[in-house]
């Protein structure tokens, strides 16, 4: 029977890198940071680290801020996990929820995407009716 024991070193991985970002005193780290998702080697060695930030402007300097900080998350991470290795962190800006949000608008607006039927077009979606 196939285990998953990849995905549950993931998503462990995830939720205390989560708990550990708000502890980090670099500067450039600071507001709302999601870590969206984490993907480790095979031999746990290297994990690739996803954050999304509230706020996109300051973005690539909390990446670099994070970055900085990879020695002492990892450490932490040590310490918090028992993993025969802790792997080695690099840090990317997830934008795919920005992306999803602007797909989102895309699709609302009427100007964009046409009723599939024509016969649907008089029908009034409960959000227009709040206008």
């Amino acid at each position: 029977m196939p285990s998953n024991r990849m995905g549950r070193i993931n998503e462990e991985l995830q939720r205390e890198l989560a708990a550990l970002i708000p502890t980090v005193k670099d500067p450039r780290v600071q507001g709302l940071i999601s870590v969206t998702g984490v993907e480790t080697t095979p031999d746990l060695r290297y994990a690739k680290v996803r954050v999304s930030m509230l706020d996109q402007s300051s973005a690539a300097q909390v990446v670099k801020g994070l970055r900085s900080a990879a020695g002492y998350l990892r450490r932490e991470l040590g310490r918090r996990l028992e993993l025969r290795y802790t792997p080695e962190l690099s840090f990317e800006e997830d934008d795919s929820i920005r992306h999803g949000a602007h797909i989102l608008e895309l699709l609302r607006d009427p100007e964009v995407v046409k009723p599939a039927n024509p016969a649907n077009a008089h029908i009034v979606l409960d959000e227009d009716e709040e206008e």
